[in-house]
């Protein structure tokens, strides 16, 4: 089978690089395309995934909207010189162009569609199948529900194991015990500021600067703090920059005892870790598997902008906690998610390699379908 991946985003590498892989190890013929995204190229280079770049990606809304017509034509040419089966990822290019050609298009989406409307309305209705975490609103009807959220394809534990160098480049004290097992000697804290540069960040705000300062000078009397941003960071905080490799930030995360922002992924991504996660934006309550991981199984908390006051109590009360009891309590908590869940990266994988018979199935499948894939 011939496949075609698109990057849209440096999240999307980690979404599909182990399925990258384990098509590539199956004898498939896997092609990636990529936009001038310095950071996604460099995820990709750090992990040996080949890619072709496809063009430059523009924050401006309108010239935005004038490149998909070209990256449909690029992408249509691709398709139809190297014969592709399938394209794959969360991508509109991918969906428009599967009606141009006999390409077909899987498309991955988890947010609800009242926060991204012009993905639902221009994205959606021209992909062959729309895959999305189980509960997420939609109007589409070429839909397929799964059990797994996007994180679990790069953090389920069968595919990620914390690497505890990372707190040697971090510079945090820890010791290995008798069973292997890592204990971190001093709590820190990872902070992540959002760029909100996307097409469906129209309007959206997160963290005031006013607000990244206190949670810098309170965490900062407690632990080390290392702050990522999506883009550059304000000339304040370059002392508290995270410098460690990229590959590494998820063993970062994994050991944190708590990350704060305002950044959706990185938020899943530290829930999925069992890392308490507090994230402040507009998009609070919006987002159907950020509310599930919050409501249904506590693993992170989510504070619209005009709630500062609460957001700061909550801060304070996972610290009156203890860095080790959080830790503990959230391991917990993670195992009761991760019950009720499955490693994405195998369920993409058949669901690619079983299309088109692979739809119905899905739709069909009760619990005993979806154990395969735990």
């Amino acid at each position: 089978m011939k496949i075609l991946i698109d990057i849209n985003h440096p999240a999307h590498v980690h979404l599909l690089r182990n399925a990258y892989k384990e098509l590539v190890a199956h004898g498939h013929e896997v092609h990636v395309l990529v936009k001038d995204i310095p950071s996604a190229k460099k995820l990709m280079d750090l992990y040996g995934i080949p890619y072709q770049q496809l063009g430059e990606k523009n924050d401006k809304l309108f010239i935005k909207g004038l490149e998909q017509i070209i990256y449909d034509m690029k992408i249509w040419w691709f398709a139809i010189r190297h014969g592709i089966d399938i394209g794959i990822g969360s991508s509109i290019n991918l969906a428009h162009v599967s009606k141009l050609c006999r390409m077909k298009s899987i498309i991955l989406d988890d947010d609800d569609d009242e926060v991204e409307p012009l993905f639902a309305k221009y994205a959606h209705p021209f992909a062959s199948v729309v895959l999305s975490p189980q509960g997420t609103p939609r109007v589409v009807k070429k839909l397929v529900y799964y059990p797994a959220y996007h994180e679990l394809a790069y953090l389920h534990p069968n595919r990620f194991t914390p690497d505890p160098s990372v707190l040697d480049d971090a510079g945090v004290r820890y010791e290995i015990m008798a069973n292997d097992d890592v204990r971190v000697l001093e709590p820190y804290f990872v902070m992540r500021f959002n760029a909100f540069k996307a097409h469906h960040d129209v309007g959206v705000v997160g963290l005031t600067i006013e607000n990244k300062r206190k949670l810098v000078e309170k965490l900062s009397k407690i632990g080390k703090v290392f702050i990522t941003t999506e883009r550059n960071i304000d000339e304040e905080f370059k002392p508290y920059q995270l410098k460690v490799s990229p590959e590494k930030a998820h063993s970062l995360m994994y050991y944190a005892t708590m990350l704060i922002g305002d950044s959706q992924t990185m938020t899943s991504e530290a829930a999925v870790l069992g890392t308490p996660a507090i994230r402040c934006n507009t998009f609070v309550g919006r987002i159907h598997y950020l509310e599930e991981e919050e409501h249904t199984y506590e693993l992170t908390y989510g504070f619209r902008p005009d709630e500062s006051e609460a957001m700061f109590a909550k801060v304070d009360s996972l610290l009156a906690m203890g860095a080790e009891a959080m830790k503990a309590e959230w391991a917990k908590r993670r195992m009761h998610m991760l019950a009720d869940k499955i490693d994405y990266t195998s369920f993409l994988v058949w669901f690619i390699e079983h299309y088109p018979d692979s739809v119905a199935l899905a739709r069909q499948g009760k619990d005993s379908f979806w154990k395969k894939f735990k």
